[in-house]
C-alpha cells in the first residue's frame, strides 16, 4: 500500500500563491516579493523560493528582478486554452476508467450515488421551508468530489491523473466558492447534467469506453461555462 507524503512547505506555498493568483486575490501584473510571500504565507524565504521558480516554469508569474517577479497576465485565450486541455484529460480519464474500473470500485459509485441522492431531497425540503442549506450545499460538494476522485481512481493511471489536476482551470476550493454563489442565486444549478452521473456507471460497468468519454466531456464543458458565468449569469441546457 502508498503511503501518502505530507504536503511540504514548498508545494504549500505553490498552491496557496496559485489559488491566490486563480481567486484574484493577486492581480494580473501585481509585483510581489519573496519576502513579502513568505510574510504572507508564515514562512521562511527557502520553500518560497522554490514555490516561485515553480510557479514561474507554469507561467503563471514573470521575474523583472532577483528577488521580485510580478503575477503573469494569462489573458482569457490562455484561460481557454487550459479549459480545452482539462475537459480534453476529464474525457480521456473516463476512457481508462472504463477499461480499469473493478467491481468494487463500481460498487463505491453507486454508494456515493445513493448519498448525493439522499442528499438532494434534502435540499429540496429544505430550499421549500426556507431554511439554511449552506452546510448541505458542502457535504454534496464533498459526496461528489469523492464520486470524481473515485472515477480518477477507477482510471489507473496516476500521470494522467496528476495532470489533470495541473490543468483544472478552478482549484477544489474555487469551485466550492462558485458553486454555493451559483446556487445562492439558482437552487437548480448545476441538476441539469447531475443524471449523467448514474449513466456514466453504467458506461463504466459495460466497459463502454467512447460513452463514458461522450458523457463526461458534456458534463465537464457545461460544468466549467456554468462556473465562468456569474451568477444568475448562465443559461439553459437548450441553449448550449
Amino acid at each position: 500500500m502508498t503511503v501518502e507524503q505530507p504536503e511540504t512547505l514548498a508545494n504549500r506555498a505553490y498552491r496557496s500563491v496559485q489559488e491566490a493568483i486563480a481567486a484574484g486575490e493577486l492581480s494580473p501584473n501585481e509585483k510581489i516579493t519573496e519576502r513579502g510571500l513568505a510574510e504572507r504565507l508564515s514562512m521562511s524565504p527557502t520553500p518560497v523560493r522554490e514555490a516561485i521558480r515553480r510557479l514561474e516554469q507554469d507561467g503563471l508569474i514573470e521575474r523583472v528582478g532577483p528577488r521580485t517577479v510580478v503575477v503573469a497576465d494569462i489573458g482569457t485565450s490562455a484561460v481557454e486554452d487550459l479549459a480545452e486541455v482539462e475537459v480534453a484529460l476529464r474525457g480521456l480519464v473516463a476512457r481508462f476508467a472504463a477499461r480499469h474500473a473493478t467491481p468494487g470500485q463500481l460498487a463505491a459509485l453507486d454508494t456515493i450515488l445513493d448519498e448525493a441522492d439522499d442528499l438532494l431531497i434534502v435540499l429540496k425540503q429544505r430550499h421549500a421551508d426556507g431554511r439554511p442549506v449552506d452546510k448541505h450545499l458542502n457535504t454534496l460538494f464533498d459526496t461528489m468530489q469523492r464520486f470524481n476522485d473515485t472515477v480518477a481512481a477507477c482510471a489507473g493511471n496516476t500521470v494522467l491523473v496528476r495532470l489533470l489536476d495541473q490543468a483544472r482551470v478552478f482549484t477544489r476550493a474555487q469551485r466550492r466558492a462558485r458553486l454555493l454563489r451559483h446556487t445562492a442565486v439558482n437552487d437548480q444549478f448545476g441538476l441539469d447534467r447531475y443524471s449523467s452521473h448514474r449513466a456514466l456507471v453504467r458506461a463504466l460497468r459495460a466497459g463502454d469506453s467512447a460513452t463514458a468519454e461522450k458523457l463526461v466531456l458534456a458534463d465537464a464543458r457545461g460544468g466549467l461555462d456554468d462556473l465562468r458565468r456569474e451568477p444568475g449569469d448562465q443559461v439553459s441546457t437548450r441553449d448550449r
